[in-house]
């Protein structure tokens, strides 16, 4: 089968420029500035006035399956991440039962076959008691451990400090780490709790997993990984401060996620709750700094922490609402009208949401617009668009974006070749495949 994009503007490794692109069953076969394909029998798509671009691969989801499927299942968000321009996902290992053995990885992977409509892959979870599990971990088809350094959800915590060292030392693979503070976190709720009762309002939530908390376990990780030399991947920096931690040269990167790019404690007083994730959204600078790291080299991928749940889960205060939200189905939309308002070059932002995760994991034949890469394309238009919840494709039915306007819309997505999302519906017959690393 053969397919022909042409009169876009492609935007690929640094540059924009008008052409054409051929696909040729699962395969990017030719790219062609300032000309025309010709292939005989090809379906041929115009895409005047459109952006054309790799499909965006997200570091960073939570689909919930197993085990947690009343809030989301890999079905569900696999057609939310197609209908996102969202190509290949990795997926985060605190489901039920979690992801902490290589058996239970291998029947993830499995079920992802089954299920998902995009291509993916599945961390491992480290514990204070698997360091054998992670010694023995395939790392062509895994991209890395995950770390929780600070309370999170799925109580897998690692905090024995001759355990941290040890999975430094010997991981494998690279460790993709939330910190933040418990022990600091924990302090502070117990004063919130005697100051404004057992529930303190949301508001209070980035009081209590405040700036020092995010920072203090982001150092300890840094130095860890220095010591060990590892490679580390810090997940959703929060704060202006844990920028000066990135030194990609020495194995430590940052990644950002849409949430903290999009919001800070000024929205709260329209949110909600709503806009309650770990770590907590910080105040305004911290997110004006996010926003202009995204040009400084100090962030290295874009990820969305695509957390769902069920909207009765997210009533409460600081302490009593899950934190969390659903974001991969508007990811892209929201970073492209952040870049119409010159937040960051649409250029730059493909290098942060497509090249930089298939760098850093080495994601193989993907990622780029290449002849020979796999066909994972992004098609999308200039489209103001007021985002309704009636579209909403997770299985939870919200987003926190619901009433704001994007200047960007999705047009299509092609995984692997096939046309997954046509601007209206997901083709749910299109499955995606699993992503592997290194070499080839």
């Amino acid at each position: 089968m053969k397919t022909v994009i042409e009169n876009a503007t492609i935007v690929n490794e640094e540059q924009s420029f008008k052409g054409s692109l051929l696909i040729e069953d699962d395969r990017i076969a030719d790219i062609a500035p300032g000309r025309e394909i010709h292939a005989e029998g090809a379906v041929r798509v115009d895409a005047e006035g459109m952006l054309l671009m790799p499909g965006v691969i997200d570091d960073h989801v939570h689909f919930r399956e197993p085990g947690l499927t009343r809030k989301a299942t890999m079905h569900t968000e696999s057609m939310a991440a197609a209908a996102g321009g969202v190509t290949s996902v990795l997926d985060m290992p605190n489901v039920v039962p979690q992801t902490v053995t290589n058996e239970l990885l291998g029947e993830r992977q499995a079920l992802g076959l089954r299920e998902m409509h995009v291509n993916h892959a599945f961390f491992l979870g480290a514990t204070n008691d698997n360091l054998e599990e992670v010694k023995r971990l395939d790392t062509e088809r895994c991209p890395g451990v995950k770390l929780f350094m600070g309370s999170s959800t799925g109580n897998m915590l690692v905090d024995r400090e001759e355990t941290l060292r040890r999975l430094f030392g010997e991981s494998p693979a690279l460790i993709m780490a939330h910190c933040e503070d418990s022990a600091r976190i924990n302090r502070r709720i117990a004063e919130y709790k005697e100051r404004y009762g057992e529930d303190p309002d949301v508001r209070y939530h980035s009081e209590i997993r405040d700036e020092e908390a995010c920072l203090e376990s982001s150092r300890l990780a840094a130095a860890l990984a220095r010591e060990a030399g590892a490679r580390l991947h810090i997940a959703h920096i929060s704060t202006a401060e844990e920028l000066a931690l990135a030194a990609p040269e020495a194995g430590v990167t940052l990644e950002a996620c849409v949430p903290h790019l999009l919001y800070s404690t000024d929205d709260y007083a329209l949110k909600g709750s709503l806009i309650k994730c770990n770590p907590a959204v910080k105040g305004p600078r911290h997110m004006q700094a996010l926003r202009k790291a995204l040009t400084s080299g100090a962030i290295t991928t874009i990820g969305t922490d695509h957390a769902p749940h069920l909207l009765s889960e997210k009533a409460g205060g600081a302490l009593k609402a899950v934190s969390g939200m659903p974001m991969v189905q508007f990811s892209l939309p929201s970073m492209l009208t952040l870049a119409d308002e010159g937040v960051v070059t649409k250029e730059r932002l493909v290098s942060l949401m497509c090249h930089n995760p298939a760098r850093l994991f080495s994601i193989r034949e993907r990622g780029f617009l290449r002849p020979g890469y796999k066909a994972d394309l992004t098609l999308v238009k200039p489209e103001r668009h007021t985002i309704r919840r009636d579209e909403v494709l997770s299985l939870c039915g919200w987003s926190p974006r619901e009433g704001e306007e994007v200047t960007w819309q999705v047009a299509a997505t092609w995984v692997n070749g096939q046309k997954v999302w046509d601007g209206e519906r997901v083709d749910t017959d299109v499955k995606g495949e699993a992503l592997r690393f290194g070499a080839a």
